[in-house]
């Protein structure tokens, strides 16, 4: 008789334990207290730290092991990148993104060829939705800081920082 009051209670123990399972999995996901626009630009955030885009066009990130702060994110510097093509240097694209609109930048991430070393095959590869999230996440920066150096032609020593590569790669 014991082991049959043990069984009973076990299996009603484990009957309201499924139950309780089922019945939260029925249940409606709680809904999330961001908007639309507040998660693309969090994605945007995402995507622009993992594609490498503050390296270039943050002043001091690589120097401060990502620590730059937050109001000198994107807005372009001035250091050199010399080689064959010229002398490059990395966009304000917070300044940039001030003066086109959405679809011009998804229009422009899927042509746009620049000059080393910026990896624009990366950018032509993003789908349409990732594009919309950084611009979304760029342009809730705000403008600031000023205009990066205008391109040195081949040939001409730009002036000080500047990388070098190499005039033929192997």
């Amino acid at each position: 008789m014991r082991a049959r009051t043990i069984f009973r209670v076990v299996a009603a123990l484990s009957w309201a334990a499924l139950s309780a399972v089922a019945i939260a999995g029925d249940a409606p996901a709680r809904p999330s207290t961001k908007t639309a626009n507040e998660n693309e630009i969090e994605r945007g955030r995402y995507l622009v730290a993992i594609s490498g885009c503050h390296d270039c066009h943050t002043p001091g990130f690589l120097a401060t092991g990502g620590k730059a702060p937050q109001k000198e994110w994107l807005t372009g510097g001035v250091m050199g990148w010399r080689g064959p093509w010229g002398t490059t240097y990395p966009a304000n694209l917070r300044l940039y993104f001030q003066e086109i609109n959405e679809a011009q930048w998804v229009q422009l991430a899927r042509e746009i060829r620049r000059r080393p070393p910026m990896p624009y095959y990366s950018l032509n590869s993003m789908s349409e939705a990732d594009v919309r999230s950084i611009y979304k996440f760029i342009n809730s920066l705000g403008a600031a800081g000023k205009p990066a150096p205008a391109f040195v032609t081949p040939g001409k020593v730009p002036p000080q920082p500047y990388v070098q590569f190499p005039d033929k790669l192997k």
